[in-house]
């Protein structure tokens, strides 16, 4: 079976956190194809803080000014990527770093004026991933694309894995978070919840920021013909294997 793994970059900032997700998803990659997207937000923002560079933020969106392009390169693709994958070749699998430049693996679209080089995902190379995955590699994808004119974009990781997972075929798509699910209004999480439900979440403004960032990729990613879509605890021990079995964990999106 094909799946997509996104990991959110707080599981990633602790070498720990780091070592356990790497070890599941090594297991899971011996018996499923599996793809895995991260993000790096919170490395991003300290990142620019420590140089001086506010972050903002429209609808769970960074702004991003080609200072912050480069510091995406140095972040996302370099340090987040790379000590991701040598954790999962401590773990045992075969891990391939990339990003949505590499061969033309995603290609975006400028997503609107007021966030610079923020690219939009329109699609996604699926010969790569089927590549890598029918010998055993596992890609390791950072939330950076491109176009063909060379332009760099700064990715939203939820959208990038909605991109991938559809390219690629992907029958299950776990957003493993920091967060234990979607969360009501009454603060509660919720076990299922439908694309109509997640919508009004939105427009209740129950679900705002990367929240609501991550429920529009959720639904575009079951309209993209994703059979499943998992919004979980990245932080609960055996989070991933409990997903694969089947086990009620997180926050289960379904179309209706």
């Amino acid at each position: 079976m094909k799946i997509l793994v996104k990991l959110g970059g707080t599981l990633l900032d602790d070498a720990a956190s780091r070592s356990r997700l790497s070890a599941e998803l090594a297991a899971a990659a011996r018996e499923q194809r599996m793809v895995v997207v991260h993000g790096g937000g919170k490395q991003m923002t300290r990142y620019l803080t420590e140089r001086g560079v506010e972050s903002t933020f429209v609808h769970g969106l960074r702004v991003t000014t080609p200072e912050v392009v480069d510091a995406i390169l140095k972040v996302f693709a370099g340090t987040v990527n790379h000590e991701l994958v040598a954790s999962l070749v401590a773990a045992g699998a075969l891990p391939v770093g990339l990003t949505g430049i590499d061969a033309g693996l995603t290609e975006a679209v400028r997503l609107s004026p007021e966030l610079g080089q923020v690219g939009k995902p329109v699609r996604t190379n699926a010969a790569l991933l089927d590549l890598l995955t029918a010998n055993g590699y596992t890609p390791v994808v950072a939330c950076v694309a491109g176009n063909r004119q060379g332009e760099i974009f700064n990715v939203n990781a939820d959208q990038m894995a909605v991109s991938a997972a559809v390219g690629f075929g992907a029958k299950r798509l776990c957003f493993l978070t920091d967060v234990p699910g979607v969360k009501g209004g009454d603060g509660e999480v919720i076990d299922v919840l439908t694309s109509a439900a997640a919508k009004q979440l939105i427009a209740d403004g129950i679900a705002t920021g990367g929240m609501e960032a991550k429920l529009v990729s959720a639904c575009e990613a079951l309209e993209g013909g994703v059979g499943s879509v998992t919004i979980a605890p990245g932080a609960t021990p055996g989070v991933l294997a409990a997903l694969l079995r089947g086990e009620a964990v997180g926050t289960r999106m379904v179309s209706e």
